[in-house]
C-alpha cells in the first residue's frame, strides 16, 4: 500500500467540513449539529465513520478528514482495501479531545509537512486498546493501554501500530505547547516517554479525559473553556509530577489540581458515614488547615459540600422509580446519612420539602 500524503493543515469549520466531504463522498452527515442548534450553544463536535463510505473511498477520506483534523501527516495500511475507523473530536477551545477507534496503520509527520504547517501543539495519546509505536528524535517508544505518550507536533516523527491489534481505540489531547507553565527543556524531556496512568496525577487525568468523553453530548459553548483550563492544569501537574518539579507548577494550578483529588476522593466515600473533614485530609495527605483553605472562596465549606453530594444523591434516588421498593431511611443510610430524622430536616432545609413529598412528586412526574 503507497502512503497516502497529507494535504496543507487550515482553519476550518467542523461542521461544514463534514458536511462538504459528506456531500462529496455521497454519504450522509455525521457532523451535523452546530454549536448554535436547539437554540443552545453546544461545543463544536465532528463525527465521522468510514463505514458510512464505499469500502474503495474509506482510506482515502480518513487520509483527508485526519489529517485537516488532527494534524498533516503520511498514512499507509494493510487494511486500506476496507479500512474501518471512527473520529469524534471535540472543540473546547485550547483543548481538542480526538475519541478515535481505527484500524492498524503507519503514520509519518515529515520535515517538509512540519515547514507547511505548524501548528505548535503537543499531543497525548491515550491507547484503550492496542499497543502504538512511536520515533522522534532520538527516542522510540512502545506504549499500551494504561500508559500515556506525549509528542511533539513541531519535530518529524515515524508511529506504528501493532498489526496485532485488531482495532486501535482510544483518546487523543491537542493542546498548545505555551499553555504548559512549565519549562521548555522540562517538556522536551517528556517527549515520548510512556508516563503511568494507572496511578496518582496519570489516573486522575485519564478519569478527568474518558469522562469528558463519555459525556460528548452534554457540553455548552460555556463550558468549553472551563473545561479546557482543567485539562491544561492537570496535564501540567502530570508533567510536573514526572519532572519533580512541583515548584515550576503554579499555584492556582496546584490548587485546582489538589481540589479535584479532594472532590474525587469525596464522592468516592460519599456512602462511608465517618466521612468527615478529618478523614479526607488523611486521606489526601494534607493537613485539615489546609483542606479547608483550598476551600476558601468556594461557595460551600468541606462539611457542606459532602453534605450537599450526599443529598444530590438521595434526591437522584427518590426520584428513580427502580427504587420505589427501598425505604427512604435506606436510600439516606446507603449514601451515609443514618440519622432518619437529622435526614428529613436537612433535605427539606435543602428542597423545600420532605423527602417523602419529594419522592411521592417526581414519581408523578415520571408517570405522566
Amino acid at each position: 500500500m503507497p502512503w497516502i500524503w497529507a494535504p496543507p493543515c487550515c482553519s476550518i469549520d467542523w461542521t461544514e467540513h463534514c458536511r462538504v466531504s459528506a456531500a462529496v463522498k455521497g454519504c450522509p452527515s455525521r457532523a451535523s449539529r452546530s454549536p448554535s442548534e436547539n437554540g443552545r450553544g453546544f461545543v463544536a463536535m465532528l463525527r465521522f465513520r468510514t463505514s458510512d463510505l464505499p469500502a474503495a473511498d474509506r482510506f482515502t477520506a480518513w487520509c483527508d478528514l485526519a489529517n485537516d483534523a488532527l494534524v498533516p501527516n503520511a498514512m499507509r495500511s494493510d487494511y486500506a482495501a476496507d479500512f474501518q475507523a471512527e473520529l469524534r473530536m471535540q472543540d473546547f477551545g485550547m483543548v481538542r479531545l480526538n475519541t478515535l477507534s481505527y484500524l492498524p496503520l503507519e503514520t509519518y509527520r515529515h520535515a517538509r509537512l512540519i515547514r507547511r504547517s505548524d501548528p505548535d501543539e503537543l499531543q497525548l495519546m491515550i491507547p484503550w486498546r492496542g499497543s502504538q509505536r512511536i520515533f522522534q528524535g532520538d527516542r522510540d517508544a512502545t506504549f499500551s493501554p494504561g500508559e500515556l505518550l506525549l509528542y511533539d507536533t513541531s519535530r518529524p516523527w515515524h508511529g506504528w501500530t501493532s498489526p496485532k491489534t485488531a482495532m486501535v481505540r482510544g483518546l487523543m489531547v491537542q493542546l498548545p505547547r505555551a499553555a504548559l507553565s512549565l519549562p521548555e527543556r522540562g517538556i522536551r524531556d517528556l517527549m515520548v516517554r510512556p508516563l503511568s496512568g494507572r496511578e496518582g496525577v496519570g489516573a486522575l487525568l485519564t478519569g478527568y479525559l474518558s469522562r469528558m468523553a463519555a459525556h460528548a453530548d452534554s457540553y455548552t459553548v460555556a463550558d468549553g473553556p472551563r473545561l479546557a483550563s482543567i485539562v491544561i492544569d492537570l496535564v501540567t501537574a502530570l508533567c510536573a509530577h514526572h519532572l519533580e518539579r512541583d515548584r515550576a507548577v503554579p499555584s492556582e494550578t496546584h490548587r485546582r489540581t489538589l481540589q479535584l483529588k479532594v472532590r474525587a476522593y469525596i464522592e468516592r466515600q460519599l456512602g462511608d458515614p465517618h466521612l468527615s473533614p478529618e478523614s479526607v485530609s488523611a486521606a489526601c495527605q494534607i493537613s485539615v488547615r489546609a483542606l479547608h483553605r483550598l476551600f476558601e472562596g468556594e461557595e460551600l465549606t468541606v462539611s457542606a459540600w459532602i453534605r450537599r453530594r450526599r443529598l444530590d444523591r438521595c434526591r437522584r434516588d427518590l426520584g428513580d422509580p427502580a427504587l420505589l421498593h427501598r425505604p427512604v431511611h435506606a436510600i439516606a443510610a446507603h449514601w451515609g446519612i443514618t440519622d432518619p430524622a437529622h435526614f428529613s430536616r436537612i433535605f427539606r432545609a435543602a428542597y423545600g420539602v420532605s423527602p417523602n413529598e419529594y419522592r411521592r412528586q417526581a414519581l408523578q412526574i415520571a408517570e405522566t
